[in-house]
C-alpha cells in the first residue's frame, strides 16, 4: 500500500506495527526470503522495485512467456509419473470446488508447484532457478489479482490439457499450448489491472 518508504529501519518497522523485535526479525527474514525487501549497506532495508507497479505481474508474466515455453523443448525434459499425477490431482481437485474455497496463498501456491514442476522437468538448471525467483517475488501481486477468481476454472483446464500432451510426448504443442496459456493469462490480468494497484 506504500505505506512505509521504500527504505526504512527495523525500528520504523517496529513502531509502525507495534511489533516486538522478534516479530519484526520474523517478518524481515520471510520478506527476505521472498525477495521483496534486501538489506541496505549499513544500515535498513529496502523494497525491491519490483514491486511498486502494477505493471510489475505483467512484467513477470512477459519473463514467464520467454522461459516456460522453452523449457518444454529442452533435450532431456523428462517429467515424472508421479509429478503428473500430483499436478493432475490438484488440477482436479480446484475443479471440484477448490476455486471457491482454497485460500489466495493455496491457489498461488498450486500455480506455482504446477508451473515450477514443469520447468524442473527441463533439468536445466537455469530456467528452473530464473522461474522460481520470479515466483517468489510476485507473491504479492498474485494475491491482489486473485479477488477476480472468475478465470481459474479456465486456468485448471488448460492446465489439465497441458499435462495431456506432456504425458504424450508433444513437446511442441505443449510448448506452443503453454505460450497460448501464458498469454491468455496475461490478457486477463490488464483487464484487473485496477486490482493490482496498491
Amino acid at each position: 500500500r506504500g505505506i512505509l518508504p521504500d527504505e526504512f529501519s527495523v525500528n520504523e518497522l517496529k513502531l509502525h506495527y507495534d511489533l516486538t523485535a522478534a516479530q519484526a526479525q520474523a517478518v524481515l527474514s520471510r520478506m527476505g526470503e521472498e525477495g521483496w525487501i534486501q538489506k541496505r549497506p549499513g544500515y535498513g532495508w529496502e523494497f525491491s522495485p519490483m514491486l511498486t507497479t502494477p505493471d510489475s505481474l505483467l512484467q513477470s508474466y512477459r519473463l514467464r512467456l520467454a522461459v516456460e515455453p522453452a523449457a518444454l523443448l529442452e533435450p532431456g525434459f523428462r517429467l515424472d509419473a508421479q509429478v503428473l499425477a500430483r499436478c493432475r490431482a490438484a488440477e482436479m481437485h480446484l475443479l471440484e470446488g477448490g476455486i471457491e474455497t482454497d485460500t489466495a496463498d493455496q491457489l498461488h501456491d498450486r500455480g506455482v508447484r504446477f508451473h515450477e514442476s514443469l520447468v524442473e522437468a527441463s533439468g536445466n538448471p537455469f530456467f528452473i532457478d530464473t522461474v522460481r525467483r520470479v515466483n517468489r517475488v510476485r507473491r504479492l501481486l498474485s494475491y491482489r489479482s486473485m479477488q477476480d477468481r472468475k478465470r481459474y476454472k479456465q486456468h485448471c483446464q488448460q492446465h489439465l490439457e497441458l499435462l495431456h500432451l506432456l504425458e504424450h510426448g508433444r513437446n511442441e504443442e505443449a510448448s506452443a499450448f503453454m505460450h497460448e496459456h501464458l498469454q491468455s493469462t496475461l490478457k486477463n490480468l490488464t483487464k484487473i489491472r485496477e486490482l493490482l494497484k496498491p
